[in-house]
């Protein structure tokens, strides 16, 4: 629990407005466990053996669309001609599978080289991966995310889509023969053993951090911090210009060697407690530490020979990305590769061929093939909610014209700063930025955010205008949250009442803030509250979190609160003091409060219109093998229908 309250109005000082891209028109939920580079279907091999993952698994859709049942298995992309219908208008297999290649075409189709080129590797070398060596690497794999194997191909099946004969012969299958075909460049020196373990089992200082932007800045902060070494914290929470770490007053993750930056390491393990840093110079800024206790280490506990098999482990899995690129590079560099999808010219000259690798050819219909096995369901899933989208809009008579497309993405490069040297919107460095850091071409980009954006916006001032009313009261409410005083706090969150009962009486006994934070080093839950004892960001009001926000503001500095239900969690507070409100009136700031609690309504509305649009719908999603039909108006419920 890296924080106990939502973050419920603007900003102090000038409020950043964020592009309006709506959750609920997202196509699901990426888990970081599988993060897997290798992901698409590839053509068949004859010196592959062609393995299979075990065990059925299913597939939860996103909950855009909230489907009432799914079946075990779901059918195969090439069965189907219709994938969807959507209250009577149907989605059909190849519409799908353009919007898929106009999305992945071009990183499946890498992928589908990639393998190619390993295939054909293997097969001139003699190297074969057996199904036996396949389903080992899934159970480590499993093991390694402390699983059953069922529960790790069911895992990958719902928050991937990732069928487990998928996972094994496209993913795994691989993963292992790029290994064969890179041993030595895997092998795992006595350099990299010995570094790995100090990082995982050698001593570790712990600090506080104050990241700024310009020297000049850093050299300023630093003579305060010099001055005045006791109100570090202060300064952390005033100047630091990260802002995770200044929400806790500077405190980071403890410095671990060969982990990070080698200049912060060298300055972390050179200071003493409460010592203060010279400005040190990283990518991104200048940083200072303030060195609050060094961890000894734990190599006398964990023995290297004790721990060299997951460490080799560890060290193979953090090389094995930079490996397979060199790989890949070489066996591109010695291969003849023609790409032809993505170029128009070389698309009429060779038609219905997406690749030519050593004068095999990549089809256009198995690259289609394989961006709907790897894609079909997520992709599907967006077409379906746009599909609800627009039937509602064209019910309601709302036409979506090119100028409120314009005047959308004027408001939305102004919101995030991207204007010229006159102020107005720098559209084509804004149209840049979409493409560098969300990957979207300016024609997806307008499609796929701005025109849902724009006309779930007219549908919710049509029929939603008084839930984006500001209010007198919203604007005092937010004023508060952002301008009034917060309770300086820490704290301690378990998950039993029994446990908070032991944990209450003891620091009951001690009401002091180094022994609570040790009692929430040993007992909070959660691993962040535990790095830090405790420490959290001040508590304000409206924040989300009303029994808390009252609990905390009845507290005077030293006094411990009494154990706090947050539905399945409980909470214990120490108070350690308040922040001053900032000297400002609400007239000097109502503008900008205006203009942001505007902007949340308005989202909060668009969500809700967007939730009913697909209440009232009847989605069949033959891909996922699910149906939706409408909720009932009288009572809301809704029946499932079982396929």
């Amino acid at each position: 629990m890296a924080r106990l309250q939502n973050e419920a109005a603007p900003a102090r000082g000038r409020v950043a407005k964020r592009v309006l891209v709506l959750a609920v028109l997202a196509a699901g939920v990426i888990s970081a466990a599988v993060l897997l580079r290798q992901q698409q279907p590839a053509p068949k091999a004859e010196a592959q053996t062609r393995p299979s993952a075990t065990g059925p698994a299913r597939r939860t859709p996103s909950r855009s669309t909230q489907p009432r049942k799914v079946e075990p298995k779901r059918p195969a992309p090439g069965s189907l001609k219709v994938m969807a219908i959507v209250n009577g208008e149907q989605i059909t297999r190849e519409q799908l599978a353009r919007e898929c290649m106009l999305r992945y075409g071009k990183d499946v189709l890498e992928s589908l080289i990639n393998k190619q080129l390993i295939l054909e590797y293997c097969r001139r070398h003699g190297i074969q991966v057996t199904r036996q060596e396949v389903q080992a690497e899934i159970a480590r794999m499993a093991r390694r995310f402390h699983m059953t194997v069922d529960q790790w191909l069911k895992l990958l099946e719902k928050e991937r889509g990732i069928r487990p004969e998928q996972y094994a012969s496209d993913i795994v299958w691989p993963q292992l023969a790029l290994r064969r075909v890179a041993a030595k460049l895997l092998e795992v020196t006595p350099k990299e053993l010995q570094a790995a373990y100090e990082t995982q089992y050698g001593p570790a200082v712990e600090v506080r951090m104050i990241l700024c932007k310009t020297r000049e800045q850093a050299e300023k902060v630093h003579r305060m911090a010099q001055a005045r070494p006791e109100e570090f914290e202060k300064l952390a929470r005033t100047y630091s210009a990260d802002p995770v770490s200044a929400g806790y007053g500077g405190r980071i993750p403890p410095v671990r060697k060969h982990l990070g930056d080698p200049k912060l390491e060298q300055a972390a393990f050179a200071l003493k407690p409460g010592q203060i840093s010279p400005v040190v110079p990283i990518d991104g800024g200048f940083v200072i530490l303030k060195c609050v206790r060094h961890i000894p280490s734990r190599m006398d506990q964990f023995p290297l020979e004790k721990v060299r098999k997951q460490l080799e482990e560890m060290v193979r899995d953090k090389k094995e990305p930079l490996v397979a690129s060199r790989v890949f590079q070489q066996l591109r560099k010695q291969a003849r590769v023609l790409e032809v999808f993505g170029h128009p010219e070389r698309e009429k000259q060779y038609p219905g061929v997406a690749a030519i690798v050593n004068r095999q050819q990549i089809t256009t219909q198995q690259l289609a093939q394989a961006c709907l096995e790897r894609h079909g369901v997520e992709v599907l899933d967006g077409m379906i909610n746009r599909l609800v989208l627009f039937q509602q809009i064209r019910r309601e008579g709302i036409v979506v014209t090119h100028e409120d497309i314009h005047q959308e993405v004027v408001r939305a490069a102004k919101a995030m700063g991207v204007t010229d040297s006159n102020g107005q919107a720098d559209l084509d460095r804004w149209f840049k930025m979409v493409q560098e850091q969300q990957g979207l071409s300016r024609e997806r980009y307008l499609r796929e955010i701005v025109w849902p954006t724009v006309a779930l916006k007219k549908l919710v001032l049509k029929r939603r205008p008084r839930e984006v009313q500001v209010t007198e009261d919203d604007l005092r409410k937010a004023f508060e949250a952002n301008y009034g005083p917060r309770v300086k706090c820490r704290a301690i969150v378990v998950n039993n009442p029994r446990t908070a009962q032991i944990v209450w009486e003891q620091a009951r006994k001690n009401p002091d803030p180094i022994y609570f934070g040790q009692l929430s080093s040993k007992y909070s839950i959660d691993a962040n509250l535990r790095t830090l004892n405790g420490e959290i960001p001040p508590i304000g009001r409206h924040g989300g979190r009303p029994t808390l926000e009252k609990e905390a503001f009845s507290l005077k500095p030293g006094e411990i609160s009494g154990i706090i239900q947050l539905k399945d969690k409980y909470v214990i507070l120490f108070c350690e003091g308040y922040t001053k409100p900032q000297q400002v009136s609400l007239d000097e700031v109502r503008d900008i409060l205006q203009e942001d609690i505007y902007e949340k309504k308005l989202r909060r509305a668009m969500a809700a219109e967007f939730a009913a649009m697909l209440d009232q719908s009847r989605v069949e999603n033959f891909l996922a093998n699910t149906r939706h039909v409408p909720v009932r108006q009288a009572g809301r419920t809704a029946h499932p229908v079982r396929k």
